[in-house]
């Protein structure tokens, strides 16, 4: 899902660029050896330490920021006088969106993070329905605890709405389709031919949801989207799972419902984050919370940079860039 709120990019250079040379600075030294055959004139250098750039900024036309960086690493921006394309290795654009010079191309990794998001999505429902958290929680105090107790809960034959219906929906679904789950998707616009339904229809979609999945990317639109109603009308019992971004969900509508008790969650993100060591999410019994490691898999590095050695290619050969980020998603 490419992300809302960035300008809209050109799409990159007209003529090959080889003659005149490409330098990308990535901020992986294992990627070097990730990216696949190199076209003659491009050279690529590891830029792993802010303070300390590799070569002259000057004429460094293709960068990859780091993933999940601290700090305000578009400040960075101002560093690369040369700079024509910006290549995230997150879905996520958020942090870069509106925030590229004019003239930059801001592409997302888009498809990189399906198989690990889908994989934790997955994980976090059978955890929360078949009371993992609270089983670990028992074996940490030596109490053979479940032996007597009532059956859990099961994820088959559940309805499962996914609210973002992009690429890592897709893996979402594909992965939970084998449980006999009953599906409804949902994006920012109907899609009534793929059987996509709008935003606007999440009222009288909620109330039906045994398992509600946020995706969606972050945007103006998407920002506050669970508050107080959109928790109110999923039904008692319910699972929110929150693979998104945190400030998709307001976080004080969040504690006070799940301190109620009627819904139970499983957070990837959250906000503020880290989350503070204070914080009344971490002492909820009907919360599973992970530290924003949803996409972070060995795999990640190898299917990044096969994406970003096949940008490299495109851009050295003047040709269209895939996954620019775009008003819209």
């Amino acid at each position: 899902m490419s992300k809302v709120g960035a300008r809209r990019p050109r799409q990159g250079p007209r003529r090959p660029l080889s003659s005149a040379g490409v330098k990308v600075w990535i901020p992986h030294p294992a990627g070097v050896g990730l990216l696949g055959e190199v076209p003659p004139g491009v050279t690529v250098e590891p830029w792993t330490e802010p303070a300390a750039p590799p070569s002259d900024p000057a004429g460094v036309r293709f960068w990859v920021p780091p993933f999940l960086a601290g700090g305000d690493v578009t400040a960075m921006l101002a560093r690369l006088p040369d700079l024509a394309v910006v290549q995230l290795l997150s879905a996520g654009a958020d942090a870069w969106a509106g925030r590229v010079p004019d003239g930059v191309t801001l592409c997302d990794a888009r498809g990189v993070h399906d198989a690990g998001t889908a994989e934790w999505v997955v994980t976090a429902i059978l955890a929360q329905l078949r009371n993992f958290p609270a089983m670990a929680r028992a074996q940490a105090r030596r109490e053979w605890a479940y032996a007597d107790v009532t059956p859990t809960d099961e994820l088959t034959g559940k309805r499962v709405l996914i609210v973002g219906a992009g690429s890592i929906g897709a893996a979402v679904q594909a992965r939970l389709a084998p449980f006999d789950v009953e599906f409804t998707l949902v994006a920012r616009t109907a899609r009534p031919v793929d059987g996509v339904h709008g935003t606007d229809e999440l009222p009288r979609l909620l109330p039906k949801a045994d398992v509600v999945v946020l995706l969606v990317p972050l945007t103006e639109a998407t920002r506050g989207m669970v508050d107080e109603k959109f928790l109110a009308a999923m039904p008692d019992g319910a699972l929110l799972v929150n693979a998104a971004r945190g400030p998709v969900a307001r976080t004080a509508a969040l504690v006070a419902e799940l301190a109620s008790g009627r819904l139970r969650a499983a957070l990837d993100v959250t906000d503020p984050e880290p989350l503070p060591v204070e914080h009344p999410l971490w002492e909820l019994p009907n919360v599973l919370l992970t530290p924003h490691v949803a996409g972070s898999v060995r795999g990640l590095l190898p299917r990044a940079y096969r994406l970003v050695g096949a940008q490299v290619r495109r851009f050295a050969a003047g040709e269209p860039l895939v996954n620019t980020v775009v008003d819209g998603y």
